[in-house]
């Protein structure tokens, strides 16, 4: 595990001065544990830096947690049954406020109402329950996108995809023209491991296609429909064409990888990739659009992002809630969004002159995110977990060649209504 110990860590401090012994005032010490992927892990040490240097009698350990959402919510919750006061503050997905919500505080107790000021309303909504309190703070916004080589379009005279068809086909004509030269080159690449990343692809696949989101708002299991259908065996007839068999074991950084290399057309992917791919030296030129839409539908993108909670069983709840309040800031959501690609959760940043000199396309960020599709994750509280599980699990026996695409969605059906009925 990564560990930044931003100072050292000490209960005391003996000082020799003018030939007396000075006794130090303890340091509160606050641990966070958050994600590491791109650059998010260094901005929150960068962050902590400059927090303990205006406030000297706290000292903030950060350490970094399991990249897989699922991995990551069991480490999380072996510290939460233990009653663990080891951690401090965690860094949330946006699905699991329905989860957590008995081992977080309420950071409306503590002063967050009026740090909430030009937050999206739909992120304080999601991490608000239904007695108003408020669990994480906002803190950055993720949804799926399409990344294109735009100076590969240009070299076969191709325009961007806006269907699932037309990817396809431009895919496969990229393809065949690279691997002339470059063997090792795909058309497309996403996130196929049986994790909550497949769940967020396979919600785009089905959502794009007007074929729902798994579980209705009224609490009925949609998965079992043609659209849904024809979109599974077209992402099934992708694997071993457009898409390299081994994407069944890819998570983000994975696509990332063959993407960053300069080995693939297309990429499916959250925004943090955009900075990234901005530091290869194999793309020339390249863009990011709207998920593409299947033939019954419109485009949509999975909603994601990550926000900050305090534990329930910390020792020191009050110096906690400030310094998240101090991360989920305009000051400190600016430096995310121009050193990591993170988009804010403060609306008004997308207007910011340096944050578009750095990152041209986050305007177009906002479009997106206006067409993304939540996770089940409210009407199925507090079982989505499970519910996404199932979806993941039978989709990736049928990606790998074990299940056909009927079997897998009837597995899933029978699978959502049983757990609906749970208590």
């Amino acid at each position: 595990m990564k560990k930044a110990i931003i100072l050292i860590l000490v209960s005391s401090l003996i000082l020799f001065a003018g030939g007396n012994y000075i006794q130090a005032e303890a340091q509160t010490e606050i641990t966070i544990a958050v994600g590491e992927v791109g650059a998010e892990y260094e901005t929150v040490v960068a962050a902590a830096e400059n927090y303990m240097a205006d406030n000297p009698d706290i000292a903030i350990e950060v350490i970094d947690s399991p990249e897989a959402s699922e991995e990551r919510l069991g480490y999380f919750l072996t510290y939460f049954e233990q009653e663990s006061s080891d951690i401090d503050i965690y860094q949330i997905d946006v699905i699991w406020p329905g989860i957590l919500q008995e081992h977080l505080v309420d950071l409306n107790q503590y002063g967050a109402e009026q740090e909430l000021e030009g937050h999206f309303d739909f992120i304080v909504e999601n991490n608000t329950t239904p007695e108003g309190e408020l669990i994480a703070m906002p803190w950055f916004i993720d949804a799926g996108m399409l990344y294109y080589r735009q100076d590969l379009l240009d070299k076969y005279e191709l325009e961007v995809p806006k269907t699932w068809s037309e990817l396809e086909e431009k895919a496969r004509i990229i393809m065949e023209g690279e691997q002339e030269e470059n063997p090792d080159f795909v058309g497309y690449v996403w996130q196929g491991a049986p994790y909550e990343g497949l769940t967020t692809n396979i919600l785009e696949w089905f959502a794009s296609n007007d074929g729902g989101n798994f579980v209705s708002s009224e609490r009925d299991v949609t998965i079992l429909n043609d659209n849904n259908l024809y979109m599974l065996e077209k992402v099934i007839d992708w694997i071993g064409d457009i898409t390299p068999v081994a994407v069944t074991g890819f998570i983000e950084e994975d696509s990332r990888a063959v993407w960053h290399e300069g080995n693939a057309a297309f990429m499916r992917n959250w925004p943090y990739a955009y900075g990234l791919t901005e530091e290869s030296e194999a793309i020339e030129d390249f863009g990011v659009t709207s998920i593409p839409a299947g033939p019954e539908g419109e485009s949509a993108s999975a909603l994601g992002g990550w926000h900050l909670g305090v534990s329930q069983y910390s020792d020191n709840i009050a110096e906690a809630a400030d310094f998240v309040f101090y991360l989920a800031s305009e000051e400190i959501q600016k430096m995310r969004a121009i050193e990591a690609s993170l988009p804010p959760t403060i609306e008004k940043l997308y207007e910011d002159e340096e944050i578009k000199e750095k990152n041209p396309l986050f305007e177009e960020f906002s479009d997106i995110f206006a067409q993304a599709v939540p996770r089940p994750s409210v009407q199925t509280a507090p079982y989505y977990e499970a519910v996404s599980e199932a979806v993941f699990s039978e989709v990736h026996l049928a990606l790998t060649g074990e299940r056909d695409a009927l079997t897998a969605l009837e597995n899933i059906e029978l699978e959502l209504e049983e757990i609906m009925e749970w208590e």
